[in-house]
């Protein structure tokens, strides 16, 4: 519906206006940029000293930031509609799930604490790739692998007064090899980075196809890349392939089981959604010092002292 001049779309009690090179979105619930952006599942989002994020998915560089009860992020109604609705998974009721995992008092705190985040659903292959370069490395150094490979390899992206790139295609990856990721510094990982592209280029390792399988299928395949173990699959899964059940064991995934339900622990429990449980236990766990300027509500005990 236009009105004065605007484009405007009422979804239940999601609005979203199109005006002034940007789409305003009102009526959103748990949704939190830093929570989203910087809860580990993605790479290629930075913010500036006012909270606005950039990034680029699907080859589309944007901008979005939070004024008020509002969210506005750059581009058109189409831009919107085409890639970042689904992007940000905006179809789904978060604060059902949320209900839906508060199984004992552990989740319900790392719910409260966790309100806000949302799985993505990012692009496979970009998944896939990113969380090859993620093993035993940390984010910092992780993003800045992921943005050497996007500046050599893919495609630039003039936005705003300032450049951007795509990420690679797997095809365009496939016709390396792995000597000439010297200039990334990712060491060993250039081996699997190269394999993975000639795996899904030649369509050995189908991934739009496993998004439609079965998760157990799905992990099966993924492990037959060299490079690809349990974590690394599992991610893939669960950020590439949104398989929701998916869920990932790290570290910090280790401690929360540990310290929390012990030996013989299923993550069955919060089935279908484990790995939505797990983004919010993850980003319970992990140190205050690990989330930076969001350390989470005030007197929140760190798991780290507690």
């Amino acid at each position: 519906m236009r009105v004065r001049g605007e484009l405007r779309v009422e979804r239940g009690e999601l609005i979203y206006i199109e005006r002034g090179g940007e789409v305003e979105i009102s009526g959103i619930a748990d949704f939190d940029l830093a929570k989203i952006f910087e809860c580990g599942q993605c790479f290629r989002w930075d913010t500036d000293e006012n909270g606005v994020y950039s990034g680029v998915a699907f080859g589309r560089a944007a901008r979005i930031r939070r004024a008020g009860g509002s969210f506005f992020i750059t581009g058109t109604l189409e831009d919107f509609e085409s890639v970042w609705f689904d992007y940000f998974d905006l179809r789904r009721d978060y604060a059902a799930i949320r209900r839906r995992l508060c199984v004992d008092a552990f989740m319900r705190e790392a719910v409260e604490f966790g309100t806000g985040i949302r799985i993505l659903r990012q692009d496979s292959w970009e998944t896939l790739c990113s969380f090859i370069i993620s093993q035993c490395n940390n984010i910092p150094r992780i993003k800045k692998i992921i943005s050497s490979l996007c500046r050599c390899f893919g495609d630039r992206l003039d936005f705003g007064g300032n450049i951007f790139y795509s990420f690679p295609s797997a095809e365009r990856l496939a016709g390396l090899e792995p000597v000439d990721l010297a200039s990334l510094r990712c060491g060993y990982r250039a081996d699997y980075i190269i394999g993975a592209a000639r795996a899904v280029d030649s369509g050995e390792v189908n991934l739009a196809a496993l998004a439609e399988g079965s998760p157990r299928v799905a992990r099966a395949v993924l492990k037959t890349l060299h490079g690809v173990g349990d974590k690394v699959a599992d991610c893939v899964m669960l950020f590439g392939l949104n398989m929701l059940d998916a869920f990932p064991v790290d570290v910090w995934m280790k401690r929360a089981v540990a310290r929390y339900y012990g030996d013989g622990f299923d993550p069955a429990v919060f089935s279908p959604y484990a790995g939505i449980a797990q983004q919010y236990m993850f980003y319970y766990m992990r140190p205050r010092t690990a989330r930076g300027n969001h350390p989470g509500p005030a007197g929140h005990p760190s798991p780290e002292g507690n």
